[in-house]
């Protein structure tokens, strides 16, 4: 079905259709390809032995998204998204694909969206969309990744509602309002957020539950606070079962289990076109009760499996703006389960969006 559709909205586009005259329609998209030196068999980008040299292309993906005018202050809006690999052929999976409504409210979205858990995430990661990027170091949690009803980042069957600023303050929700099949329980998950940014000040609060039984919840506070060319940020993630889940395979599942908090902490430094950022980070050991006989396997994309045990994760990324859409970098990821060996992660990579 993708397949079929991706072409025939090409073809609309470059035919000057009606529907593109009648709405403003963007195409758009995100290339990050980087090649990888990985030491370490706990990292599942290592097929066989301890180590690996390989292409990785971090969430690429094409799309269109556009806006109609529909007059006293209200808008319709669409954005369909979709992900691929350039070094493999794999086809096209959804991302972001939803229509909405805009106005003095703020924003309506549905179809599949971000949860506001992952988007306040993304706004303290200098690497967001690369190989280097928090979610998939143990940096920050599974939440922020993959695609799903069961308290994954990317919601589907979703209502999400985001406030307009008041002065720089917002608040944002979403509401899953059918589960997908991999939520055995059949409940409907949701989750809220606020923010404040300005000047230098970002702040943000988040609650997140797939509301499947028992300990289904997670919460995050966050920030971070530049002054010039300088800035400090961080994040706490606190585990009342959902960051269990993720951790352990069982996503939806009715299990016991919480305690699993991550936090970071980073700086990052800009020079110019240039940046360069650390950032350190821990994970706790989870108290995990799993009663799924066929449990959910975690997203496969991380640098390191970082399961139910404790971990430790760090990473130092160089950064040069060739312009506003075009950036090279390089950098270095440790990981340190305490039940495995450690994986160390060497990348140098370009990233073009349009």
């Amino acid at each position: 079905m993708t397949k079929k559709l991706l072409p025939a909205v090409i073809g609309m586009i470059l035919a000057g259709g009606v529907a593109v005259v009648q709405a403003d329609v963007q195409v758009m998209g995100h290339i990050d390809e980087s090649i990888n030196y990985i030491d370490g068999k706990n990292s599942p980008y290592v097929d066989k032995g301890d180590t690996e040299t390989r292409f990785i292309c971090t969430t690429c993906s094409i799309g269109f998204k556009g806006s109609e005018d529909l007059g006293n202050g209200l808008k319709a809006l669409f954005f369909l998204d979709w992900q691929y690999d350039i070094n493999n052929s794999t086809g096209l999976s959804g991302r972001d694909q939803y229509l909405g409504l805009g106005g003095n409210f703020g924003t309506v979205k549905v179809g599949t969206t971000s949860t506001v858990y992952k988007s306040h995430g993304a706004m303290i990661d200098p690497g967001y969309r690369t190989v280097a990027q928090m979610r998939d170091v143990g940096l920050q949690s599974q939440l922020h990744s993959g695609k799903g009803a069961s308290g994954q980042g990317r919601n589907t069957n979703v209502i999400r509602y985001d406030s307009p600023s008041w002065n720089g303050l917002k608040f944002g929700a979403n509401y899953t309002v059918n589960p997908d099949s991999n939520n055995t329980q059949d409940d409907n998950g949701y989750g809220a957020g606020i923010s404040y940014e300005n000047g230098g000040i970002l702040v943000y609060g988040d609650y997140l539950t797939n509301d499947s039984g028992g300990d289904d919840e997670a919460y995050q506070l966050g920030g971070k606070y530049t002054l010039n060319n300088f800035s400090v940020f961080g994040q706490y993630e606190f585990d009342k079962g959902l960051i269990t889940d993720v951790r352990t395979g069982s996503l939806g599942q009715t299990n016991t289990g919480d305690d699993a908090n991550i936090w970071m902490a980073g700086a990052s430094y800009s020079m110019g076109n240039n940046l360069i950022y650390a950032a350190y980070g821990q994970g706790d050991k989870a108290k995990a009760n799993v009663t799924s006989a066929n449990p959910t396997p975690p997203p496969a994309n991380v640098t390191a499996k970082v399961t139910a045990d404790k971990y430790k994760s760090m990473e130092i990324v160089g950064v040069h703006n060739f312009s506003k859409r075009t950036l090279a970098y390089t950098g270095f990821v440790y990981v340190n389960p305490d039940d495995s060996s450690n994986v160390n992660h060497y990348t140098l990579g370009v990233k073009h969006t349009f």
